[in-house]
């Protein structure tokens, strides 16, 4: 990993909470997706690791009081002493194995840590290999009038769902379960390897049956064994009023489907807003302008203003001034978290005649003289 410090590769603080390290996790996950166009698969690999630490309490709580050791030079110091001579002979977990060099790491909690490392699971504990559903991205494009008050729409998505014929389990229908004749029931292949620290026994997934210890004795003709099929599938998705442009809607599971069973992924559909002719937008507050004649400035008027809701009459005091600014209440953007709606700022320009009669430029001077 480039970065050593996970706090500093998800971009928190050492005393964030949980949900302020899934919420950093889950923006730059889908910021770095490799799948997502400019995605980087280095960097979402280093967010995952930094995330699978910090959002485990226990695996974050021993990183950090020990830190990153593999990193801070390795195996040191004698008899009963590990990573960078810290004493593990207090830890009947941490032992030598009868009959065997080395140590039994299943009753100590370093077990996920070195399969991390390793790439293995240690201590005999199973673990599901299928793969997960990938997620789907899509550009939503919605006008300033749906933005404000809300709207559906319909997407219609091919992607991989669930085998209709086997119903996600990859084996044919009336086909029975047997057990799995490479790992004979266990869901794990145990092998021994080496390492700087000694001999291990390493517990890796089965890599035909995934951890099950079951297979199917016949495989499902129309997905193949995989559990899912490409197909056009349509889904209908609410856009709450007061949505910003460029904002993401997350919808979990809507995804495509995962292999044997295994989680679908998500469904992010990134909104972009027509930009609107006349009405422009900051926060919830709706601006627009108004334009007037020199003798409505003057003497004042009621006019009518166009708004998101339609026309209202609006009244214009006598001595109004170019660039005065008017506020309609509640006539803005409604509020995403709360209710309520911002307001309607209207903008006042007063048009000034560029070619004038005679008669008006005697009006004019007249009125000059009085000033």
């Amino acid at each position: 990993m480039a970065n050593n410090n996970y706090y500093e590769t998800l971009g928190v603080s050492k005393d964030a909470t949980d949900d302020e390290i899934k919420k950093a996790y889950r923006k730059l996950a889908h910021k770095h997706h490799p799948d997502k166009q400019g995605g980087d698969e280095k960097k979402f690999k280093e967010i995952n690791e930094a995330y699978q630490i910090l959002s485990d309490k226990a695996k974050r709580q021993q990183y950090d009081q020990f830190g990153r050791t593999f990193d801070q030079g390795g195996f040191q110091g004698g008899q009963g002493q590990g990573f960078g001579g810290f004493d593990f002979s207090g830890f009947q977990g941490f032992r030598q194995q009868q009959g065997q060099e080395g140590f039994d790491f299943q009753e100590f909690g370093f077990e996920d840590i070195f399969s991390d490392i390793f790439g293995g699971a240690f201590g005999g504990r199973k673990r599901s290999r299928k793969k997960a559903g990938k997620d789907i991205q899509v550009d939503v494009e919605i006008t300033f009038e749906e933005m404000v008050q809300g709207t559906k729409r319909n997407i219609n998505l091919y992607k991989r769902v669930v085998c209709d014929k086997c119903h996600g389990t990859g084996g044919e229908p009336g086909t029975r379960k047997e057990t799995c004749p490479t790992c004979k029931g266990s869901g794990q292949i145990k092998q021994t390897m080496q390492s700087f620290l000694g001999s291990f026994s390493q517990v890796s997934i089965c890599p035909t049956c995934k951890g099950s210890g079951e297979i199917y004795s016949e495989k499902c003709k129309k997905c193949g064994g995989d559990g899912r099929i490409k197909d056009e599938q349509g889904i209908e998705v609410d856009i709450p009023a007061g949505i910003q442009d460029g904002q993401t809607l997350s919808l979990e599971g809507q995804g495509e489907a995962g292999e044997q069973g295994a989680p679908s992924g998500n469904l992010y559909l990134n909104i972009r807003v027509i930009p609107h002719p006349k009405f422009k937008r900051e926060g919830n507050t709706i601006l627009s302008n108004e334009y007037i004649t020199f003798s409505q400035a003057v003497l004042g008027d009621k006019i009518m203003v166009d708004t998101i809701n339609g026309k209202i009459r609006m009244k214009i005091p006598s001595g109004t001034q170019s660039g005065e600014v008017f506020k309609i209440r509640d006539e803005g953007v409604p509020f995403l978290d709360r209710r309520g709606k911002g307001d309607h700022l209207v903008k006042i320009i007063v048009k000034i005649p560029k070619n004038l009669n005679r008669e008006q430029k005697e009006i004019i001077e007249k009125l000059r003289k009085t000033e």
